[in-house]
């Protein structure tokens, strides 16, 4: 499925439907049918999210089904992060397969002499040339300080707990330049992913971003929220 399929069907249920009826006995039924147990499994993993072993929390992540194909950007949101990588060296935090660093290497308009792509659970066989897979976890990122002109992260704060020290590493590890992605999500019993952290809005998203420096961008783009941030010499 692409990424503006599910933004689609993210709508209807976001926007149109009450939340007393998302929260409710009928919508859980419904997406069992759907999606069969997750739906509940995922429910589960929010309430329990500030007593979860690192071990469980791989766990649901490697047997979680994937939504979408290739990558979880739409295409707009490609095209923008593309134009505004800056600088020789790239690092995608949380990874995936490396799509999205093999997208920049195809049509970025700057000359690209380092991609990394560093995820907590990296391909073993990898599928595209030129990226240096490094495994580890985004809130203790294995990097010097200011390593990276460009430093990526789509579609991952939306999962991780303590998400401000993440932020905190993502701002270490990039010397010129950050870009963010989550998605523009209203919160939930019941939802089709295992997010822990939920933007209704770009000013929400900022709040996160606390303290946001003189030079950055933030804009919706579709049913997700672009964020890039520059650091000034």
């Amino acid at each position: 499925m692409r990424r503006e399929t599910s933004n689609r069907i993210r709508f209807v249920i976001e926007e149109l439907i009450p939340p007393i009826l998302k929260d409710s006995f009928l919508f859980r039924w419904l997406g069992a049918k759907m999606y069969g147990p997750y739906i509940s499994h995922m429910a589960d993993f929010r309430k329990r999210a500030p007593f979860l072993t690192d071990e469980e929390y791989e766990k649901l992540y490697r047997n979680y089904p994937h939504v979408h194909s290739g990558t979880d950007n739409s295409a707009a949101c490609l095209t923008q992060v593309t134009s505004d990588v800056i600088g020789p060296s790239v690092c995608d935090v949380g990874c995936g397969t490396g799509f999205l660093l093999n997208h920049i290497k195809a049509h970025a308009n700057t000359e690209l002499s380092r991609l990394v792509g560093t995820d907590f659970n990296v391909p073993e066989n990898p599928q595209f040339a030129d990226i240096e897979f490094i495994p580890a976890k985004i809130e203790r990122l294995p990097f010097r300080d200011n390593e990276f002109d460009t430093v990526v992260c789509t579609h991952v704060i939306e999962h991780i707990l303590d998400y401000r020290t993440a932020i905190a590493e993502l701002r270490r590890v990039a010397a010129r330049r950050l870009i963010i992605i989550v998605p523009m999500e209203r919160e939930s019993i019941y939802t089709f992913n295992p997010h822990f952290n939920f933007f209704p809005y770009p000013h929400s998203f900022l709040r996160a971003m606390h303290p946001v420096p003189k030079e950055y961008f933030c804009e919706q783009i579709g049913r997700d929220i672009y964020y890039r941030e520059d650091y000034l010499a």
